[in-house]
């Protein structure tokens, strides 16, 4: 019995111990398999299985559809790589600011085939055609840079529609940078504001933080003290590259784009702002330069007019030659003591008889003294000057002024590449109020040929005289490049297809004027036309364009040669063959501004002998 009982007390302990070490093997295996498990996705073995696991990136605008990054499919590496491809797509997509409109006042270190291939216009009188290698570069480029040429074109046009022949004048004269590396320094210091609340947010990232932090408060501290590249401190260098080695760190982290987005947009802003300030800026300051009186110019004037009292010299005797119809006379309205000089001393020095040459130099009374100065201190051969004060001379008009050749700018826009280096800018220069006033001022005098004071001359004039007019009051060249039609003048009855014609050069028919009563038809049409909104310069064109409307007789092309004074690519033959250059534009030869390869013709007439000249540091 007790044998018995001994033994099923020892057969039921022993199925306990069994079934406890079952239990234990079981809790064994499956802590090796839960230690196995995460061991497999860290060795990669997960690839074979789909994660849903993924990180959102949440446009602001319409970008490119960038929506998901798997964030268990790729590692950091990867992460950061998309992340920036993100970021790329920014810049193109974000959307521009409207184009700036400054109205009609009117963008060279590039080579001039870099110019001709992003378009800048020509000047239509003398090409007709684009340039020969305008066009091969345009044809032997593919469809895609063929786009990018007609981009940048487009860019151009539409700077040359606002700003004029500003934009020329800039790509001409286009300098060195004097502050890449503050520029550099400002793009690095935007993108490392642009990332720096994104990563503040990161406990895990402190150090990164205060490694940002530290650095953009100390880019802050040095462009707050330098303007350019050298006022920059010498070590530089390394913290460009300790920033740009922050800033890479800061885009290997997955980041909130929203804020990175945001906060470009802000610099984007900041800084299209800033460069439309700078544009308006220096389109006001170019303005200034073309319409004051170089310092140089204006010492000048000074020093002649005080040496002109100084001398004591007594007024000129009544010459009979002023009033002699039978000898060749010349008009120049200038207030511009060399300009007049360099006009009457290359019609001298082509003249085959000088003799017979008087010229008639108007100006005001400012200039008057130093102008007659000027000529008793370099007389101009055998050539008779007569310096006249049009402020002092006995008029009906009581209270006369001088009014110098009026030059107006005009745009025509056009979608078409080709076409838009044609007919995109024009000077239109007109007679003035002062032009009107010749056929009392010469009473005595039946044909004058008039020249504005921005003009060379390369050959003989004299045949001038000799033109058979045909009744017509006004002899000028006609430039059909643009129609009375394309000016949309408000007033008047105007021939839509009549071509232009161009003051620079003009043989004047006195005796007809006084005969038609040119003046007076003038007068009437400018009062007629005077009380409304329009401008007193407006007025005066389209009275003009009326008053000779069928008066003006056609000049051969050869004998005036326009766009001196704006164009870049005039014709090299067109320029040996002209009779008469005009600088017409906003870059006169006398002026810094000026098209450096058109100065030439216009220097070598002009008077270096002079000491005040020296004394002025007057180089043209």
């Amino acid at each position: 019995m007790k044998g018995g009982g001994g033994g099923g007390v020892g057969g039921g302990g022993g199925g306990g111990k069994r079934r406890w070490k079952v239990l234990v093997i079981g809790v064994l295996v499956l802590v090796i398999l839960s230690m196995l498990v995460p061991l497999a996705f860290l060795l990669g073995l997960h690839n074979g299985f789909h994660s849903p696991g993924f990180v959102t990136v949440q446009p602001a605008s319409n970008f490119e559809s960038f929506t998901r990054i798997n964030a268990t499919k790729h590692t950091q590496r990867d992460v950061s790589e998309r992340v920036d491809e993100v970021l790329q797509k920014i810049n193109p997509v974000l959307p521009k600011k409207s184009d700036i409109n400054v109205g009609s006042s009117d963008m060279n270190g590039t080579s001039g085939s870099d110019i001709k291939i992003r378009g800048i216009p020509g000047s239509p009188t003398v090409v007709a055609n684009p340039s020969p290698a305008n066009k091969t570069k345009i044809v032997a480029s593919g469809k895609g840079t063929q786009r990018k040429i007609a981009s940048t074109d487009e860019t151009w046009r539409t700077c040359e529609v606002k700003y004029g022949s500003y934009c020329l004048w800039r790509e001409e004269n286009k300098e060195a940078m004097k502050d890449a590396k503050v520029k550099q320094m400002k793009d690095q210091l935007f993108v490392a504001r642009a990332y720096y609340p994104s990563i503040a947010k990161m406990p895990s990232q402190n150090k990164l933080t205060r490694d940002m932090k530290q650095n953009i408060q100390e880019f802050e501290r040095i462009l707050s003290e330098s303007s350019q590249d050298a006022d920059l401190p010498p070590q530089v260098e390394k913290k460009l590259q300790k920033m740009e080695a922050v800033i890479a760190k800061a885009k290997s982290f997955p980041v909130d784009c929203n804020n990175v987005d945001k906060k470009l947009r802000q610099i984007l802003d900041l800084t299209e702002d800033e460069a439309s300030f700078h544009m308006k800026q220096s389109v006001f300051l170019y303005q200034l330069a073309v319409q004051t009186m170089p310092k140089s110019l204006h010492c000048l004037s000074m020093r002649l007019t005080v040496e002109h009292f100084k001398s004591a010299s007594l007024e000129d005797p009544i010459s009979e030659k002023f009033s002699d119809p039978s000898l060749f006379h010349f008009v120049i309205i200038s207030d511009n003591i060399l300009a007049s000089s360099v006009v009457i001393n290359s019609t001298v020095l082509h003249a085959m008889d000088s003799r017979n040459f008087v010229f008639h130099v108007l100006t005001d009374e400012q200039n008057y003294f130093a102008m007659k100065q000027w000529f008793v201190r370099n007389p101009c051969k055998q050539s008779t000057v007569q310096v006249l004060n049009i402020e002092k001379l006995e008029l009906d008009d009581s209270d006369m002024k001088l009014s110098l050749p009026a030059e107006f700018r005009v745009s025509f826009p056009s979608g078409d590449l080709l076409a838009s280096q044609q007919n995109r800018t024009h000077y239109l220069s007109l007679f003035s109020q002062s032009h009107y006033l010749l056929p009392k001022l010469f009473a005595k005098l039946k044909k004058v040929v008039i020249l504005d004071d921005d003009v060379v001359v390369q050959r003989d004039l004299s045949p001038l005289w000799d033109l058979d007019m045909e009744g017509k009051v006004n002899g000028a060249v006609k430039s059909c490049t643009v129609r009375l039609g394309q000016l949309s003048l408000k007033r008047g009855s105007f021939d839509n297809n009549a071509c232009l014609w161009m003051s620079g050069l003009n043989v004047v028919d006195l005796a007809r004027w006084r005969e038609l009563g040119v003046s007076e038809t003038y007068q009437k049409f400018y009062k007629e036309m005077s009380g409304g909104d329009e401008s007193s310069e407006a007025i005066a064109l389209q009275a003009s364009l009326l008053t000779f409307q069928d008066k003006v007789y056609a000049l051969d092309d050869k004998w005036a040669l326009s766009g001196l004074g704006y164009d870049h690519y005039v014709n090299a033959q067109a320029i040996k063959n002209a009779a008469v250059l005009h600088y017409n534009g906003n870059m006169k030869p006398w002026l810094e501004l000026g098209i450096p390869k058109y100065k030439n013709y216009w220097r070598k007439h002009l008077s270096r002998e002079d000491r005040f000249l020296s004394d002025c540091n007057v180089n043209p």
